[in-house]
């Protein structure tokens, strides 16, 4: 019954569902099953389109954003969709002039300038609010390496003089607040420096290793209620102020490095039951490494609810540097209401594995609201993911380094995977080297990428190609493919990018 149910046939499976139920509690599940047969089905390659750089839906499928070309102007769309009529069978003929634009599936809401001459957009840079009311951008100047040191500024971290974040209302574009950081440093990379958990943001300053925690009220105000960083406590800096009456001055070393180092003493203290043998065992694990334990610095954080937050601790030239797979790295479980550090693990730690394969969902924080999100597919909840890395895993040379090449990921960066049913590993196949649901580019492939049918691994359900409809390119030039695919519509933009020449979009949808 089962099997007549989830017919190839979409009329069929819409037929049967009217008498057969599904069972308790997998209403959802059964529902997102019709999406085997609902799948893009048609390609507008290089549909005309304004030269602008699209980021991405929000997950409520409403808005698409949009940056100009020189990154000054936010242009926000709605997705609509193609609608034309022919008086003969439609399928056998090809699209009107009209229906190949841009416009017939998006309609622009607004634009408006975000950035000044000299400030820049963060294309990367876009979170949005769980009810999706609000969008956070973020601007900002040119990065300088040249940059003087300052007071409490951590050398080899470069400087940015403005960093600005805006709190625009999506409905509308209204701006309702901003925040600014001077002279700072803060990862806008695919939002690596900022952290979304309900109405919490974590900002993280790596020039001055401060974790700024800021509410989103729902009046529209951005609100910093907690730093974390030279002091963990409110009034920590005035109980120190008020109790120094020697010549320490600036000696002190910040509150969560404290926190860390104490962390680091008492579990090497009681990794020895013996007394007589502690001293050597500290001398051996503590104070022979203490000094790269002191200038270990914040590289990214992250929520793990509302109170915990999860802190990656680096040197100073993983911090800064694109590949850190290889750097040492310590992860640490910090709560914020006690200030204490609950648990650490170094980044080749086998513990902190076990726990990242078997309860990777609870590294993502995903929004509670958000019923597709519970369905984006990793190892932890999708048994298909669970053997793709059991094989790589068993396929690695080294489990160490293995290991550490896993932990990279963490802290998971916000809102960073797509909740498109295509990409739900107990639905389809398709090669994760070529496309898949974290947001990042890829080099472009001449060849379809093909998305195929777990319940049938012979059949092809659809084609995803980028680039031309001719397939005529240079080979020598470097081209890199992004895919932008809508929450829950058969829709998707693949956008094809080679330097010096335009941007190529295609519109891959159901016809």
């Amino acid at each position: 019954m089962v099997r007549f149910f989830r017919s190839g046939n979409l009329t069929s499976r819409v037929f049967d569902r009217q008498f057969l139920s599904p069972r308790p509690g997998a209403a959802v599940n059964t529902i997102r099953q019709f999406y085997e047969n609902l799948v893009p089905s048609y390609t507008i390659f290089d549909i005309d389109c304004p030269d602008y750089s699209f980021r991405k839906f929000t997950d409520d499928g409403k808005y698409l954003v949009a940056f100009s070309r020189n990154h000054q102007d936010l242009i926000v769309y709605r997705p609509i969709w193609l609608t034309y009529s022919c008086n003969e069978e439609c399928d056998s003929h090809d699209l009107p002039p009209k229906a190949k634009r841009f416009d017939s599936f998006f309609k622009q809401l607004y634009s408006i300038p975000l950035a000044s001459s000299n400030e820049y957009i963060c294309k990367d840079f876009f979170l949005y609010m769980e009810s999706h009311q609000f969008g956070l951008f973020a601007t900002s100047t040119a990065q300088s390496n040249d940059s003087t040191v300052t007071e409490g500024a951590v050398h080899g971290v470069p400087s940015i003089e403005k960093i600005t974040f805006y709190l625009v209302r999506l409905e509308d574009g209204v701006i309702l607040d901003e925040k600014a950081f001077c002279n700072d440093f803060i990862n806008l990379a695919h939002s690596i420096g900022a952290y979304l958990y309900e109405d919490l943001l974590c900002i993280v300053s790596l020039r001055y290793q401060t974790i700024h925690i800021v509410q989103i009220r729902d009046s529209g105000n951005l609100v910093e209620v907690r730093r974390i960083g030279a002091f963990c406590r409110e009034d920590d800096e005035l109980f120190l102020h008020s109790h120094v009456q020697t010549g320490y001055g600036g000696s002190f070393l910040p509150g969560i490095k404290q926190r860390l180092l104490s962390h680091i003493f008492r579990k090497t203290w009681n990794e020895v039951p013996d007394q007589t043998l502690r001293v050597q065992h500290l001398k051996k694990k503590f104070y022979f490494h203490f000094q790269d334990y002191v200038d270990l610095i914040i590289w990214k954080v992250q929520f793990l609810d509302r109170h915990h937050l999860f802190i990656k601790f680096g040197s100073v030239d993983g911090g800064v540097s694109r590949s850190t797979d290889q750097n040492l790295a310590f992860f640490a479980v910090y709560n914020m209401e006690t200030t204490d550090i609950v648990s650490l693990y170094q980044n080749s730690s086998e513990e902190l594995y076990s726990l990242f394969e078997q309860f990777y969902d609870h590294f993502h924080a995903n929004p509670q609201n958000s019923s597709l999100g519970k369905f984006i597919s990793s190892h932890s909840n999708d048994i298909h993911a669970l053997d793709q890395l059991r094989a790589m895993k068993n396929k690695a040379s080294s489990s160490s380094q293995f290991v550490k090449k896993m932990m990279a990921s963490l802290p998971y960066t916000c809102q960073s995977q797509s909740p498109s049913p295509y990409f739900d590993l107990s639905l389809f196949r398709y090669d994760e080297k070529l496309i898949s649901a974290i947001d990042r580019h890829r080099h472009c492939t001449e060849h379809p990428i093909k998305f195929i049918s777990v319940r049938s691994p012979n059949v092809v359900r659809f084609k995803i190609k980028p680039g031309s409809d001719s397939g005529a390119s240079d080979s020598r030039a470097k081209r890199i493919s992004s895919f932008l695919f809508h929450p829950f519509f058969p829709l998707a933009l693949s956008i094809q990018q080679t330097y010096m020449q335009p941007t190529v979009v295609n519109i891959h949808f159901r016809r």
